[in-house]
């Protein structure tokens, strides 16, 4: 079977000529003709992208037509996870095949105020997948304007023979803070920690001063950069790239025009660009509401965007010989239970649920799904293995590519657990639990009665679980979880 991409309807920002389209065709193509017989291979990672905004993961109001045509030629991924949040353990796991959690020999970044467990550069010891490739004969490139990746001593740069890091997300020291213009910042919303937020708003201003068109946001610059790269292909020599956006990642100031879609009516207040991370008592109702608003938008501009990078796939006849693996690594708070961001406290189901597509040349899988626990760690053993390549020693993640034919993976993966910090976090078929490392503040979810994990039943099934905290992360860490004194 082999397919090319559809022609550039299917880009309306509103859905409009994407309703019934496809990105298939049918025109016959001999992919081992290309690349000398080696396919390409595209990795998209989007950040805090929650999988119940996806219209492919039944989400009915938000306009996400790129994801979900994509979702329509791929295996889609019910249950995926990250092994390990927020951005750097997961984005760690991802280019090397090897899980974060439990987060031993940890050390803090000298030169990163973010002092999570976890959260600290890819070990020197560690072979990244653009390595094995670039070994391998790949071109290799990345793109990205995830700030805490392009610090040097992360790491995250190995094995890239081009890389690209877009300044001026969040608090970039890109440009100086007191640059921004104050108008800007004065239309932000500064409650639960006025100077914090005041500091954030001017840095992110500040970063981003003169914006013109569309063009000049974050996340169209990341797939426009994406979508240069490609060219590489004229050149018939097989690449990997890694295409890897911060946003829908807060602050959330998509154009006007995409706040429209949602918006019920005239906000007259300040505006919640950046949510604090913790209890979302201060913020009033109609401010949950513009929050919500806000993060929609900005995922439905991600969405157009990278469906014009997927165009530029297309155009250059990409899609019959090239891989595409799509995933993203945690999601946001949006006070659904109380809380905004991305506390480590908070791993309901709108901070870990994630999602996870592959799109292989062939067809293979093409609007299937499965409910397989694919993570994060997968990826990468994941492409070695469709590439006929070996995996490095010490490389822990599944291949996943059994699936995409109907058969199971060598790891059946009955439960999965994962980690934020000093949380913990397991899930099993009828069960979801988390807790400090040290199994203090258990809280205990019966996800076929209660899949949005309101109703706390910790008080009535204990014992439950302390199997899942026992037999199930102590299991996968090896034995008793680390503490850090930060």
């Amino acid at each position: 079977m082999s397919r090319t991409l559809s022609r550039r309807k299917f880009l309306a920002l509103a859905g409009a000529g994407a309703a019934g389209a496809s990105l298939l065709g049918t025109t016959a193509c001999d992919i081992t003709k290309a690349n000398d017989g080696k396919m390409n291979v595209v990795l998209v990672i989007l950040d805090s992208l929650r999988r119940d905004h996806v219209g492919a993961y039944g989400n009915g109001w938000i306009q996400t037509p790129t994801l979900d045509m994509l979702a329509g030629e791929s295996l889609r991924f019910t249950r995926p996870y990250s092994e390990s949040y927020p951005t750097i353990p997961a984005r760690r796991a991802i280019h090397t095949g090897i899980r974060t959690f439990p987060f031993r020999n940890w050390i803090p970044q000298r030169d990163d105020s973010v002092k999570l467990y976890g959260w600290q550069r890819i070990p020197e010891n560690q072979t990244t997948l653009a390595e094995v490739l670039v070994e391998a004969g790949y071109e290799t490139m990345l793109v990205t304007d995830t700030e805490h990746e392009w610090k040097p001593s992360m790491n995250f740069q190995r094995g890239f023979k081009v890389f690209d890091f877009i300044r001026g997300q969040t608090t970039d020291h890109y440009r100086p803070y007191y640059a921004a213009p104050r108008d800007e910042v004065s239309t932000g919303l500064l409650k639960g920690n006025p100077a914090a937020m005041e500091y954030q708003l001017s840095q992110y201003f500040a970063n981003n001063v003169g914006r013109r068109s569309e063009a000049d946001w974050l996340s169209p610059q990341v797939f426009t950069r994406g979508s240069e790269f490609l060219e590489i292909s004229k050149t018939g020599k097989p690449f990997f790239l890694v295409v890897d956006s911060y946003d829908p990642h807060e602050p959330w100031d998509p154009p006007e025009h995409y706040l429209k879609l949602y918006s019920d009516g005239p906000f007259e207040g300040k505006e919640p660009y950046w949510p604090l991370y913790g209890d979302s008592s201060y913020l009033t109702e109609r401010e949950i509401q513009r929050l919500r608003t806000r993060y929609a938008a900005e995922v439905t501009m991600v969405d157009r965007w990278l469906g014009r990078f997927l165009n530029r796939m297309d155009e250059l006849g990409l899609f019959e010989n090239t891989l595409l693996l799509l995933i993203s690594d945690h999601g946001v708070g949006l006070a659904e239970h109380g809380a905004t961001g991305k506390p480590a406290y908070a791993l309901w189901p709108e901070i870990t649920d994630t999602i996870f597509l592959i799109r292989h040349p062939d067809g293979a899988g093409s609007g299937e799904t499965s409910d397989y626990y694919a993570s994060t760690h997968d990826v990468a053993p994941t492409i070695l293995s469709a590439l006929g390549i070996e995996h490095p020693e010490g490389m822990e993640g599944q291949n996943l590519l059994p699936i995409l034919d109907g058969n199971k993976p060598d790891d059946a993966r009955p439960y999965f657990t994962a980690a934020y910090d000093n949380y913990v976090w397991a899930r099993d078929d009828r069960y979801a639990m988390f807790s400090r490392n040290d199994f203090q503040e258990p809280k205990l979810y019966d996800l076929v009665h209660d899949p949005l994990m309101n109703n706390n039943i910790y008080g009535s099934k204990p014992d439950v679980a302390r199997h899942m905290f026992q037999d199930y992360i102590i299991k996968d860490a090896g034995g008793p979880l680390p503490n850090y004194d930060v």
